[in-house]
């Protein structure tokens, strides 16, 4: 029985001992771009207990840049920016242990140990524009440069994955 047990804590921290990668939305976390009209979309950016908060922001901004480009725009501006971190808090089990000798017996308890598990999350509505159809706004994003900066940090799934 502790065998079995030891076997899924291992794979469970197998699956989750690495930071969310640059990916389509799945259940591990990663990012999507949602159009709410034709110029404006909501980028979502969630990750996981093992990725840095400004990772997320990078996926936020990439694919931001990445969608701006996607659609024939040269500019993004940040319309709202929010803060869509969880935080939840796990648990280890604590253990006995008992040793006899002779005729008494002698038991220790370690306690559990209890932890905060940190999400990181970002929510953009972002607003797309094109120097070729008229003035960019002040505070826009070219979408050409932040992909350029942003793209050969982030960790992408290996092909065939």
């Amino acid at each position: 029985m502790f065998r079995k047990i030891a076997v899924i804590v291992a794979l469970a921290g197998m699956l989750a001992g690495c930071q969310t990668q640059y990916q389509e939305m799945s259940f591990t976390g990663g990012v999507s771009a949602m159009p709410i009209t034709g110029d404006t979309y909501r980028i979502v950016s969630r990750g996981n207990g093992y990725t840095d908060a400004t990772t997320v922001q990078d996926y936020s901004l990439l694919k931001a840049a990445e969608t701006t480009l996607s659609t024939g725009n040269t500019h993004f501006l940040m319309l709202t920016g929010n803060d869509a971190t969880r935080t939840s808090v796990g648990q280890t089990s604590g253990y006995m242990q008992t040793h006899v000798y002779g005729n008494t017996a002698y038991s220790t308890y370690t306690p559990g140990m209890t932890y905060n598990i940190v999400k990181p999350g970002q929510d953009l509505i972002i607003k797309l524009f094109n120097t070729s159809k008229g003035p960019v706004p002040p505070g826009a994003f070219a979408a050409q440069e932040v992909f350029n900066n942003i793209s050969p940090r982030v960790v992408r799934p290996k092909k065939g994955s």
